[in-house]
């Protein structure tokens, strides 16, 4: 922003606002207000708030309740803003007002002064031209006319008529969450898709299994990537449920305490039918049927639905901790560790070792669970009585978006560098596989019914003291019925990974 500034006025008084801002007095002043954490709201709120902002118009101008050639304007400069077009004129800190009302005011101003430069036929340039003290803001709080008795357009009387920033906040909550949602539901995709793949390689590779880490019964490394791919499947289900809670508790229409003061009664609906049937282009599925909240003031005083949704990106952190740790220790070696799996070489792993090789992927992974996992008690803490909900209103959404958001971000980014840097070249060691499933000592688990489990146990242990294998052990000793072939069946690794008649 330029260091030139021009006068702006609210209800507080004035304020000195950079020349070239869109924005106005509110924004300035909570800019002044809220030097905490120095980073904005992050895009995907700015572009909800120019949908809602949209729709809303549209919906008032539906109603008869906004002139058609303001509600146009506002239509247009809204869909700047949910294009990404003037995020740089959002520049209110995330730790604000728990409420998310200077947010809304920042919408508000925005794109009031771009309806405004629509309705006047001014270029940017030349409304912001002249001296750098302006006694008249952009968007002229009187409504006044402008110099071809345009209609001028009011921030708060236009763009936020029949709107609460108590309403607005959460309703561009939901919008953005559903949004960045439907990413996440392709990387997790993306990620079930690529484990089911890599499965159907190694069909035959039999190694052994472990429980309290230590050595069980063989499974064929494809039951591992495919129940990998099962959790993945089960985080794809739960992204949609995620998904679900959100859309269907629209709380616009509510207002200031969920009573629908000062909005028509068919706002709300109207509203969520324009959202619904809105789409980004290119991106025709990104909305989906947003309904309108059954009890506004629930969908106000609480934010149960983020919370229980966020509980479902915390599992799908989860389970992609067990597989990318899973995955390292299997990978682990590659002389002195089980070495089953070998992970691509991306990049030196030590500044003082030469030649190791770290499992950084899986490690990055692991981090974003952390911080996923953190984000959850975020979420939930800004959920509370006494800390965000209270009374007729939550008033710790911005840190609970803004930390809903991140989780997303990071599920889904860490997703797609786990299948790209990981997953894509992973390869499976067989002869490694083999050599531990030759010296194994639970493949005596599948002489139990042939000897009895009292004298499987003494096999094992004479196996482990006398270092020799359990086929060794069996052929030095003779059992009574039973057979050279009953015994190669039962010791066959392959036929021990499947259920037995």
């Amino acid at each position: 922003m330029s260091q030139e500034t021009r006068t702006e006025r609210d209800s507080m008084g004035e304020m000195q606002v950079p020349i070239d801002a869109l924005y106005g007095a509110s924004t300035a002043r909570a800019v002044e207000n809220f030097p905490i954490a120095h980073r904005p709201m992050r895009p995907a709120v700015i572009h909800a708030f120019g949908h809602l902002k949209a729709a809303c118009a549209q919906a008032n101008k539906d109603l008869g309740k906004l002139d058609p050639e303001i509600a146009d304007a506002i239509i247009d400069a809204a869909t700047q803003v949910a294009e990404g077009k003037h995020d740089a004129h959002f520049p209110v800190d995330v730790y604000q007002t728990g409420s998310g009302t200077s947010t809304n005011m920042n919408a508000n101003e925005v794109i009031a002064n771009l309806a405004n430069q629509k309705l006047s036929g001014t270029s940017p340039e030349r409304e912001r031209a002249g001296s750098g003290d302006r006694s008249e803001p952009l968007a002229d709080a009187q409504g006044s006319q402008g110099s071809e008795h345009k209609p001028r357009v009011h921030p708060n009387d236009h763009v936020n008529m029949g709107q609460s920033s108590n309403d607005t906040f959460p309703t561009a909550m939901h919008i953005a969450a559903t949004a960045e949602l439907w990413k996440l539901r392709e990387s997790v995709d993306w990620l079930k898709r690529t484990l089911e793949q890599k499965a159907r390689s190694y069909e035959n590779v039999v190694k052994i299994g472990r429980t309290h880490l230590m050595d069980a019964t063989p499974i064929r490394f494809s039951q591992v990537l495919d129940g990998f791919a099962a959790q993945m499947q089960r985080a794809f289900d739960l992204e949609l449920a995620a998904e679900d809670a959100l859309l269907s508790n629209m709380p616009i229409g509510g207002t200031a305490v969920g009573t629908g003061i000062n909005t028509h009664p068919d706002f709300a609906r109207r509203v969520c039918e324009h959202l619904s049937n809105h789409a980004i282009p290119g991106e025709a599925e990104l909305f989906g049927v947003y309904e309108e909240a059954k009890n506004h003031v629930e969908a106000q005083a609480s934010k149960d639905a983020f919370i229980d949704a966020h509980g479902h990106l915390k599992t799908i952190a989860v389970s992609l901790s067990k597989i990318a740790n899973d995955i390292r220790h299997l990978g682990s070696g590659p002389r002195c560790g089980i070495g089953e799996l070998i992970l691509p070489a991306i990049q030196p792993g030590s500044s003082i070792m030469p030649g190791k090789v770290n499992p950084v992927i899986c490690e990055s992974v692991m981090q974003v669970v952390c911080r996923v996992i953190g984000n959850d008690a975020t979420v939930t803490t800004a959920g509370l009585g006494g800390v965000g909900s209270i009374f007729e209103l939550n008033v710790a959404m911005p840190v609970m978006i803004d930390a809903f958001l991140e989780s997303v971000e990071l599920l889904s980014n860490v997703c797609d560098v786990f299948v790209d840097k990981l997953l894509v070249g992973l390869e499976v060691d067989e002869k490694r596989c083999k050599q531990l499933i030759d010296e194994s000592l639970m493949l005596v688990t599948a002489l139990n019914p042939l000897i009895g489990y009292d004298e499987a146990a003494k096999v094992a242990k004479q196996a482990h003291a006398e270092g020799k294998t359990i086929r060794k052990i069996m052929a030095e000793k003779s059992y009574e019925g039973v057979t050279d072939a009953q015994l190669d069946e039962a010791l066959d690794p392959r036929r021990m990974t499947e259920p037995q008649a």
